[in-house]
């Protein structure tokens, strides 16, 4: 039986697609190991928060008594192994969250230390990072940001925090994931490590985590072994490909009702905010999310699988255990990038017939390819590619709401450089 009759892929890369696909086994059965713990997880969340179907009734207004929300706080809350949640659909990206539980928790004189090197583009204007300061930045209220940067192998450098945290230090911000760089994402285990060594001396200080890309790829998040606070956006993983927009912050409950005073006001907190409607989708995403991130995490372990085979150096590698949903290949030219992501546009179920181009984009120093047909706007969660257009000329893929179209979309990459002679087999 011809498993792709739709769409046109070489046989001699079918060939290596089975090849990935049995070095891939072993990780496939531990993922979905994962996927299985998490989802009766979240399904225990439901049940323990008396879901029912008037909680998805729709409120206005100010939003007084709105039981559904107050659920979903309590559903992620539990999911997160965390005290409490806040969990809004006005949050209109990851960075909002994140900015939100900065400036919720920090006050004028606090010092922040990033302990994982320089953060990712979209939240250096939030700090005020040299060359990035936005109007309104923490550095504009008098917030100090300072930085621990990475070894040489991507890891901590635990002797420079030392010597960091005896200074007066209020917050240490850890971002998970790699973003638009080749170090190593974080795993729960080295999350729970770092936020001992900086209670350990420094006991009264916050442990922050960014945790986009990485819910749901451990059985337990950073706020149930050790972080204090983290937060995330619901176009990634914890949305399921369902929510059409949205964020959380989670961790100790003190610092969440900070979060909510900054969220809305001071005194009114959590318990303002309608949701026009939003709740069903949005706790019909957080029951999907442990399973779609189980096929997101398959699809990059497949294409590390099948770029290793075609020669690429890839990172993860596709035996090594995840901390996230992006995969990394270095592509060596910008012919090779550029086609990469055409295929994965290719492949896509919304705006395949379009064809992604290098651009400039504001916050970057050289352009930028994007490749995502989804149905939701940016939702990295759903099949996407894309990366800056400079040395290595790697790209970060991540997504794919079930592995078949995933892998297809893969597959579709490998063979529009097969077609433009980038790969010969």
């Amino acid at each position: 039986m011809n498993n792709y009759p739709f769409f046109q892929v070489d046989e001699k890369l079918l060939e290596l697609a089975d090849r990935a696909e049995e070095r891939a086994a072993g990780q496939f059965q531990r993922i979905e190991e994962i996927k299985r713990w998490n989802q009766q997880k979240m399904l225990a969340a439901f049940q323990q928060a008396r879901v029912s179907e008037s909680s998805f009734v729709t409120s206005t207004g100010y939003g007084y008594g709105d039981r559904g929300r107050d659920q979903l706080d309590e559903v992620y809350a539990r999911a997160f192994g965390a005290e409490d949640a806040l969990v809004r659909y006005n949050f209109v990206s990851g960075t909002h969250a994140l900015t939100v539980a900065l400036f919720g928790v920090l006050r004028p004189g606090d010092v922040v230390l990033c302990a994982t090197g320089t953060p990712y583009d979209t939240i250096q204007g939030v700090f005020g990072l040299p060359g990035r300061e936005e109007p309104g930045s923490l550095r504009d209220f008098g917030i100090v940001y300072e930085q621990v940067d990475l070894l040489s192998d991507g890891g901590i450098d635990y002797a420079e925090l030392e010597r960091e945290l005896a200074k007066d230090c209020r917050m240490v911000y850890i971002q998970r994931s790699r973003g638009y760089s080749l170090r190593p994402s974080l795993s729960v285990a080295e999350i729970e490590k770092l936020a001992g060594f900086v209670k350990e001396h420094a006991p009264g200080c916050i442990v922050m985590v960014d945790n986009c890309y990485g819910e749901f790829v451990e059985t337990e998040e950073p706020v149930s072994r050790g972080a204090d606070l983290m937060a995330g956006s619901l176009i990634k993983n914890p949305g399921g490909g369902v929510a059409p927009t949205g964020g959380y912050i989670a961790g100790r409950r003190d610092l969440v009702e900070l979060c909510s005073y900054r969220l809305t006001t001071p005194g009114t907190g959590r318990e303002l905010g309608c949701t026009l409607g939003h709740n069903r989708e949005l706790f019909l995403g957080a029951f999907h999310a442990p399973t779609v991130t189980g096929e997101a995490l398959k699809t990059a372990v497949f294409c590390a699988a099948l770029f290793s085979e075609l020669g690429y150096e890839v990172t993860p590698g596709p035996e090594e255990v995840r901390a996230d949903i992006i995969q990394a290949v270095k592509l060596k030219e910008r012919e090779a990038l550029i086609a990469f992501c055409r295929g994965v546009q290719g492949a896509s179920p919304v705006d395949a017939f379009v064809s992604p181009e290098p651009s400039p984009m504001p916050g970057y120093d050289s352009d930028v390819i994007m490749a995502a047909g989804a149905f939701t706007l940016g939702s990295s969660i759903e099949l996407s590619a894309d990366a800056p257009l400079r040395e290595p000329y790697a790209v970060w893929m991540q997504g794919g709401l079930n592995y078949a179209s995933g892998q297809l979309g893969v597959l579709m990459a490998a063979e529009k450089m097969l077609k433009e002679g980038i790969i010969r087999l």
